[in-house]
């Protein structure tokens, strides 16, 4: 029987994978570079300071700490005025009597700042939410996970985890924990491959928090 979920935050209870893809877009014009926003799904899952390095590099854009500046910039307004639930997340979630979890790569008080935006604050008290600052390595290690399992006693075979990214598939499947991957966000474009977090490790795949919700209720 399953007691506990682990969510992932972007693209799993708020779509702001589009709208990080969004900020780059914006910022990498000015280098003449067309970003397709679509393309950047592939960056789904990634911290923004390894974006921007990846980027840098391909790019021969010189100044990182500028570019990560900018972008940080360009993002937060975008994540202030633009950020919506998933649809589906609230409800499941005010239906579900069940321990609830974060576990994500983005920082601890973006995730706060965004959950009082789409009103899921009152489902995680601070304590519930696990970002990459707390832990050494993030994903794909499993270090976040692991951290969420040992520090609130869980049993991993009592715990899923929901995941939209090859990263996070892989940082559950590293912590040992059975994970569903999550493909309701902007990022899945309909000519994206769901295929690729099957491959990652995740017992199935779905846009449809209501298909969760009765697998949960299989296990």
């Amino acid at each position: 029987m399953i007691k506990n979920i682990i969510f992932d935050f972007d693209g799993v209870l708020v779509d702001s994978e589009i709208l990080a893809a969004k900020a780059f877009s914006r910022y990498m014009i000015r280098f003449g570079v067309d970003l397709n926003e679509k393309e950047f799904a592939n960056f789904a899952g990634n911290k923004t300071v390894n974006v921007v390095e990846i980027l840098s590099k391909k790019y021969s854009i010189n100044d990182k700490k500028k570019f990560y500046n900018d972008i940080m910039n360009i993002a937060s307004n975008i994540y202030k005025n633009e950020l919506t639930i998933i649809n589906g997340a609230y409800n499941f979630i005010n239906n579900k009597k069940l321990n609830l979890f974060i576990g994500s790569n983005s920082t601890k008080n973006r995730i706060i700042d965004g959950l009082q935006k789409v009103k899921l604050d009152k489902f995680f008290k601070p304590e519930q939410v696990y970002s990459f600052d707390l832990v050494k390595n993030p994903k794909p290690y499993p270090d976040i996970y692991l951290k969420v399992v040992k520090d609130n006693n869980l049993n991993k075979d009592e715990t899923i985890i929901i995941e939209d990214s090859v990263i996070g598939i892989k940082a559950a499947v590293n912590a040992g924990v059975k994970v569903i991957g999550f493909t309701a966000g902007g990022h899945w474009h309909e000519n994206r491959d769901e295929k690729e977090l099957l491959e990652a490790g995740a017992i199935l795949v779905t846009n449809d928090y209501n298909k969760i919700d009765k697998i949960i209720e299989e296990y």
